[in-house]
């Protein structure tokens, strides 16, 4: 039986920033857990939505793939779907999406997820390119990302919320990835003009906080030094 109130997520944003990208979950374990989420492959692999039990990859090169159950993560979100109607929006700019969310809910102190299906005008995300060992910081491997763009496109973008007292285990705020309806064009939303459509919601009471203990370097990583939540907040915007 699965429950819906429960966010997973296996890693921390924390454990990038310094380079620790190598895959410590599969992702046959992460759909044990959700047929929704978010994430990025070894060494930052693209970037990853689940909808609807399907996990799609957004590599470099803007190509969408669907990845096998042996593709591994350094960090993921995901959880079952059980979505409720929020409201429906009609040529709102990404911040006022934001606001409206906000002061709906009024779920600042705990985690939940939005799901918005509808048409996005002149969207822009990133998927950045896959890095192999030694791998190099956050900041470093993140320079080596490709944008994309679209006029306007019919999709859905997948968002989860973490409150501020999480800021470092994940981003403050709302982390948002996007998948086309016709599945050619997505990735981490870096920005949108507008969206037009239905937006719903899903609240989770509990966090289960997956750390890769079978990982030596994240095991003996000394994050004292690390500029963890500069570093997460420069590469998720």
């Amino acid at each position: 039986m699965t429950n819906s109130n429960i966010l997973y997520q296996h890693g921390t944003l924390a454990l990038l920033v310094p380079g620790l990208l190598e895959g410590t979950l599969s992702m046959q374990e992460l759909l044990q857990h959700g047929d929704t989420g978010i994430g990025t492959g070894e060494g930052l692999d693209g970037e990853l939505i689940i909808l609807d039990g399907t996990p799609y990859q957004v590599d470099s090169k803007g190509n969408v793939n669907v990845v096998d159950g042996s593709f591994t993560l350094p960090f993921a979100n995901s959880h079952f779907a059980a979505y409720n109607p929020l409201t429906t929006v009609e040529d709102v700019k990404r911040e006022e999406l934001k606001d409206i969310v906000a002061k709906k809910v009024q779920s600042a102190n705990t985690f939940y997820s939005i799901k918005v299906k509808g048409t996005f005008k002149n969207i822009t995300t990133r998927a950045v390119q896959k890095s192999t060992e030694p791998y190099a910081t956050l900041a470093k491997t993140a320079e080596n990302q490709s944008i994309f763009t679209r006029k306007s496109v019919e999709g859905t973008l997948l968002s989860y919320y973490s409150p501020q007292i999480f800021d470092g285990a994940a981003v403050g705020g709302f982390h948002s990835h996007f998948m086309s309806d016709e599945h050619d064009f997505g990735g981490h939303i870096l920005d949108f003009a507008s969206v037009t459509g239905e937006v719903t919601f899903q609240q989770f009471d509990s966090l289960e906080q997956h750390l890769p203990v079978d990982n030596p370097a994240y095991m003996t990583h000394d994050f004292s030094n690390d500029d963890v939540l500069g570093e997460i907040h420069k590469a998720e915007s």
